[in-house]
């Protein structure tokens, strides 16, 4: 599969390879990362981003995509809706079916709330069923939640909310064995002790794994767990709007039948928001990792309310996304590759990184190496570097590999790449949401009744999260949203529905001169090719 050109440059990695195991590059000093960070990271430019105009973020930055949408014509403009007569009628209505959203319905249900999901596509079809490498806790006996909330808080340019950050540490634990007891295949000792990893900027092992397929295995437990508790949910149904009653209180949402085109109401006494995270907007051209529907949706939803955006500015690009063959460009190659001992290696086979240090420093020293010292490997899509994978099993013993990362292996042996013969090219890749709705650390927003979850929720991480923290947080901050939207709507009598929210805010749009490009929420991308392209 690899051109004359790239087994040249293999041949590089191969004759320095020895001479690199159990030697690892240096660490970046905070000033090295810092001014690698301003000079290389997509955050740091200036361009793809601008300012919003209107709603109670105006005046911040945001990317160009995500404006456009935030600023987008609503999908209700014009319709006749019956909100008094709604189809669907709940305590909890959850809006989205991922991690953060199955953990929330299964919580509020264990808390006695007739709950409902909707979700535009299906249950699993997330975020949370496309991450590997697995979940940190700090639940060994070297480990502490107060060393797991250094790190990252550090990892994230101490720039994480407290409250949230230390919700994240203290219940890490109990969340792991929260999904243990659930049936969670985690990766065990034969003792029965769960193996754990370390992550880039982490100064323990706390990494929990099932294998490399960490977040579908945790993601088919919870849909079990759904079904087995006879949750409703419908699927291919997007939310597009929320419904606040007169007083301001969430109180359900207008939902669009994805298949058939028909707008359906959903009355609440609680509204959760866990409609994940945006990176198939594909800012600044960037490929992604992100499953097919993460499109901002929960964003744009809980903005049109009032609800304020936290470092909606800051996306996290994955160091490794698979550069090569195209047909894979942008799909997940999971830390935990670099965790077991494969380093990131130049053209001329050059290590030229600790293989181990946070993923916007990571990623950010590959763009640099292919941008500005010209020592990247040309493939079809531009420029990739080589994550060195024949290592782990020279450092671990032959077969280790294949026992860690069986579906790493699988999908580059579709293509006829073996990962543990070869070195795999890789390139930064859209993965995160790091930006996202404000709440507190019980998930309560500034809109009586409206709960978020999950990714769509911002400052959990500050301004970059480290390996593992994402199934934690959907775990962590799902659970916690099912219990206080349960916990709420037992005292909650709702008032006339209104859609008043959306027509003043689209009253400011039109008094600012806005004349929106794009209907909003996106719901799914476009890909559909234009011009003569057949």
């Amino acid at each position: 599969m690899y051109s004359q050109d790239m087994l040249a440059s293999i041949k590089k990695v191969e004759a320095t390879r020895a001479s690199r195991i159990g030697v690892e590059p240096r660490r970046m000093s905070a000033e090295e990362k810092d001014a690698l960070l301003k000079e290389f990271h997509p955050d740091y430019r200036d361009v793809g981003f601008d300012t919003l105009r209107v709603g109670v973020n105006k005046g911040d930055k945001v990317p160009v995509e995500l404006r456009a949408l935030l600023e987008g014509k609503s999908r209700v403009s014009g319709l006749d809706l019956d909100l008094e007569h709604p189809d669907y009628d709940v305590d909890v209505l959850v809006i989205g079916g991922g991690g953060a959203g199955s953990s929330a319905a299964v919580m509020a249900h264990e808390n006695g709330a007739n709950v409902m999901i909707v979700t535009k596509l299906r249950i699993g079809d997330a975020n949370t069923m496309m991450a590997e490498g697995g979940i940190q806790a700090a639940d060994k006996a070297n480990d502490s939640p107060a060393q797991h909330y250094l790190d990252a808080f550090g990892g994230g340019h101490y720039a994480a909310v407290p409250e949230l950050l230390r919700k994240l540490v203290m219940d890490g634990p109990g969340a792991v064995k929260w999904l243990n007891e659930l049936g969670v295949e985690f990766d065990k000792a034969e003792d029965g002790t769960m193996i754990t990893t370390h992550g880039g900027g982490t100064s323990r092992k706390r990494m929990h794994a099932a294998a490399d397929y960490s977040g579908a295995e945790i993601m088919r437990t919870l849909r079990d767990e759904v079904w087995n508790r006879e949750i409703p949910v419908v699927d291919f149904t997007a939310a597009i709007e929320l419904i606040l009653d007169e007083n301001g209180h969430a109180a359900g949402a207008v939902l669009l039948n994805m298949e058939t085109g028909r707008h359906l109401i959903a009355r609440a006494k609680t509204v959760i928001i866990s409609t994940g995270g945006a990176g198939r907007l594909h800012y600044q051209g960037f490929p992604t990792s992100n499953h097919y529907g993460a499109t901002a949706d929960g964003l744009i939803l809980g903005y049109r309310a009032g609800v304020p955006l936290l470092y909606a500015d800051t996306l996290q690009y994955h160091p490794t996304g698979a550069a090569y063959p195209l047909q894979i460009y942008g799909a997940l190659v999971t830390e935990k590759v670099r965790s077991m001992g494969a380093m990131l290696i130049n053209a001329e086979g050059e290590a030229f990184m600790h293989p181990l240090e946070t993923r916007d420093v990571s990623a950010a020293s590959i763009i640099r190496e292919c941008k500005a010292r010209g020592k990247g490997v040309t493939t079809p899509e531009g420029q990739a570097v080589w994550l060195d994978t024949p290592m782990i099993d020279m450092i671990h013993g032959e077969g280790t590999l294949e026992k860690r990362l069986p579906a790493m292996l699988r999908m580059f042996l579709k293509y006829g790449i073996d990962m543990r013969k070869v070195p795999i090219l890789v390139y930064p890749t859209l993965h995160y949401q790091n930006g996202g709705l404000r709440v507190n650390d019980q998930c309560e927003s500034c809109i009586p009744g409206l709960f978020v979850a999950g990714e769509a929720v911002g400052g959990i991480h500050g301004r970059n999260r480290l390996m593992g923290n994402s199934l934690l947080d959907v775990i962590v901050f799902g659970r916690q949203a099912g219990i206080s939207a349960a916990k709420a709507c037992k005292d909650v009598h709702l008032g006339k529905p209104t859609l008043e929210h959306v027509n003043k805010f689209m009253a400011e749009m039109k008094a600012a001169g806005i004349e929106p490009t794009e209907e909003s929420p996106k719901l799914l991308p476009h890909y559909a090719r234009t011009g003569d392209a057949k």
